[in-house]
């Protein structure tokens, strides 16, 4: 694998998809590694996180601020500051802020995935907020991503954020 020089600075051009809560930066593009990752940054707003969805592409999330429930192939686990979830190609998925804050991930993706195109096109199809699921699965067809259903229940998401539950098994 050959990795080309390159460097990011914090003032990157920032990807807003407020239908979903989400910030985000391309950090290290996909053209830089020979197409074998790329790094993403993400904040995501309180209560936000994606639909459950599906890709090949495998994820290596680093919680780098805040806490996630995560949902991977059905089973659900909190993610604090500071933990790493792995989630393979293939395994449906999907988190959400469990806090009262923005929280920020640092994501691994693998094979590289052009982050910013998708993202941006993703932002294109929400500009008018939550599209139907045709619009939605239209877009994510052309990038080999299957789009599972809602984002995690807002009863989870209000457990924790009352700190009524730590565990949801």
């Amino acid at each position: 694998m050959t990795i080309q020089m390159s460097h990011s600075k914090t003032s990157e051009e920032i990807i807003k998809i407020p239908a979903i809560g989400l910030e985000l930066s391309v950090r290290v593009d996909p053209s830089t590694t020979g197409g074998e990752f790329c790094f993403i940054d993400t904040i995501n707003a309180p209560g936000f996180g994606p639909p459950r969805h599906r890709h090949k592409e495998t994820e290596v999330f680093r919680v780098m601020e805040g806490r996630y429930l995560f949902e991977v192939d059905g089973a659900q686990f909190y993610a604090e500051e500071g933990d790493v979830v792995t989630v393979p190609g293939g395994a449906a998925h999907a988190f959400v802020n469990v806090t009262d804050r923005p929280a920020r991930q640092y994501i691994l993706i693998a094979p590289g995935l052009d982050a910013r195109a998708f993202f941006l096109g993703l932002a294109g199809v929400m500009r008018d907020g939550r599209p139907d699921a045709a619009a939605l699965n239209v877009f994510a067809g052309t990038w080999d991503v299957e789009f599972l259903g809602p984002p995690l229940a807002v009863a989870e998401k209000e457990l924790v954020l009352q700190g009524v539950t730590d565990d949801l098994s």
